[in-house]
C-alpha cells in the first residue's frame, strides 16, 4: 500500500468516526488557537509599545543623574539650568537641548480642577519632541528668560477645566499660583500607560520658582543623525562627569528602552506560548489514547490485511497518518479559530494583537510533530500484530 492509499484510507476511518474524531482534536485545536492568540497579544503589546517611544520623537538622548534601571527610584539631580548651556556645546545647537521639571499638581479654573502632570520645560521641546499645537502656541524663549507665568494645557485638561469653551487667554491656578494659558497640546493618547493628554508644560524658570527647587531632573538631546547618537552619548555624559566630580550621570536612548522592553516583552510571549502548548501536549495523549482504542476496535481488519499480504511497515504507516491527520486537521481549525480570535480581541477589547507569521507556521508543526510522537507506540503496536491471533478475535 502506497503512502496516498494509506492516506485516503486514514481519510476514511476517521470520516466515518466524526464524532470522536472531532472529541479527540479538541485538546489540539484549543492548544494551537491559545498559542497563535497569546502570541498575537504578545506581539501587539511590543508593537505598541515601540510606536509610543518612537511617537516621542527620533534620536532623542536622555541623560538622568545616577544609573537608570527600570523599575528603581531615580537619583537625586544635581543637575542644574545652566547645563542646558552645557549640553547645547556638545551638541552644537541650543535648539536641541532642553530640561525638564516634573510634579504633579491641582489646576484650577474657577470651580472646576484637575490633577494634572506639571511640567517645567524650555521653549525647544516642539523641536525635539513630537508636541503639535491644537490652538494657540507654545511656549516662547522670552517666557523661559522672564520666567513667565504661562501655560500650555493639554488636552484632557483643557476639555475638563473648559468645557466646550477656547481656554486661550483664559486664567489658571496651579498650585495656587495664577497662570495664562497660551495654547493647547493636541491630543496623543497615552505613553507607557501614562496619559500624555493630562500634561501642562509651563516654562522650566516658572517651575523652578513654583516648586522651589534650583536643580532640573534630567536633560534631553536630539542627535542630529542615528549615527550620533552614541558618540554624543558618550561626550554628554563626560562633560558633566567633569562639572560634577564624584557625581555619575547615564545617557538613555530609545533604542535601549525598545531593548529593554522588547526583551521582557519577548520573554513573556514565551512563557505564555509555553504554557498555551501544554494544552498540545494533552491533546496528544488523547490522540494516543483513541489510536489504541482504534487499534482494539480494527484487530480483525488488521489480520485480514496482514493475510492479504499487507506489510508490518504499510500497517504501521497506515495508523500513523492517521495520527498526524488528526492533529494536523486539528491545527489547522486551531490557527483559524486563533487568527479569528486574535482579530476579534484587537477590535473589541484594549488589548492589540498582530498576528506573526511565525506563530501559526510553528504551532502547525508542534502539532504536527505531536502526532507523530504520540501516533508511533499505537501503529506500532498495530504493525506488530500477529495476523493468526488478530483474526481469532472477536
Amino acid at each position: 500500500m502506497n503512502p496516498l492509499e494509506s492516506l485516503r484510507v486514514a481519510g476514511e476511518s476517521l470520516a466515518a468516526n466524526r464524532l470522536r474524531s472531532l472529541l479527540t482534536m479538541i485538546g489540539v485545536i484549543i492548544g494551537v488557537a491559545a498559542v497563535v492568540v497569546l502570541v498575537a497579544i504578545g506581539g501587539g503589546a511590543k508593537s505598541m509599545v515601540e510606536n509610543e517611544v518612537e511617537g516621542l520623537g527620533s534620536n532623542i538622548i536622555l541623560i538622568v543623574p545616577g544609573k537608570f534601571a527600570f523599575g528603581t527610584a531615580p537619583s537625586l539631580s544635581r543637575l542644574q539650568y545652566s547645563d542646558i548651556d552645557l549640553a547645547a556645546r556638545v551638541v552644537g545647537s541650543p535648539d536641541d537641548v532642553t530640561a525638564s521639571i516634573t510634579s504633579g499638581e491641582e489646576v484650577r479654573s474657577g470651580p472646576l480642577d484637575f490633577f494634572a502632570t506639571v511640567q517645567g520645560l524650555t521653549q525647544t521641546v516642539p523641536q525635539i519632541f513630537n508636541r503639535p499645537i491644537a490652538q494657540g502656541a507654545y511656549l516662547t524663549k522670552a517666557d523661559v528668560d522672564t520666567g513667565a507665568r504661562v501655560v500650555v494645557l493639554g488636552a484632557d485638561v483643557a476639555s475638563a477645566l473648559f468645557p466646550g469653551e477656547d481656554p486661550v487667554g483664559r486664567p489658571v491656578t496651579i498650585a495656587g499660583v495664577r497662570f495664562r494659558v497660551v495654547g493647547v497640546a493636541v491630543r496623543r493618547g497615552s505613553a507607557f500607560g501614562v496619559s500624555q493628554d493630562s500634561q501642562v508644560d509651563i516654562p522650566i524658570t516658572a517651575a523652578q520658582r513654583l516648586f522651589g527647587v534650583s536643580a532640573v531632573q534630567d536633560l534631553a538631546v536630539k542627535a542630529p543623525t542615528p549615527d550620533r547618537i552614541k558618540p554624543l552619548s558618550d561626550q554628554l555624559v563626560a562633560a558633566l562627569s567633569a562639572k560634577y566630580p564624584g557625581e555619575r550621570f547615564s545617557a538613555v536612548t530609545q533604542d535601549q528602552i525598545l531593548g529593554t522592553i522588547g526583551r521582557i516583552l519577548s520573554l513573556l510571549t514565551l512563557v505564555l506560548a509555553a504554557i498555551a502548548g501544554i494544552s498540545l501536549l494533552v491533546g496528544g495523549v488523547g490522540v494516543s489514547n483513541i489510536m489504541l482504542v482504534g487499534v482494539r476496535e480494527r484487530t480483525r481488519e488488521i489480520g485480514l490485511r496482514k493475510a492479504l499480504g499487507a506489510r508490518q511497515r504499510d500497517v504501521t504507516l497506515q495508523f500513523l497518518i492517521e495520527a498526524v491527520l488528526l492533529t494536523a486537521v486539528g491545527g489547522a481549525i486551531g490557527i483559524l479559530l486563533g487568527v479569528a480570535i486574535s482579530a476579534a480581541v484587537g477590535a473589541l477589547s484594549p488589548l492589540p494583537t498582530q498576528i506573526a507569521w511565525w506563530s501559526p507556521a510553528v504551532a502547525f508543526a508542534v502539532s504536527v510533530a505531536v502526532g507523530v510522537f504520540f501516533g508511533v507506540v499505537p501503529a506500532r503496536r498495530a504493525g506488530r500484530l500477529d495476523p493468526v491471533v488478530a483474526l481469532r478475535t472477536d
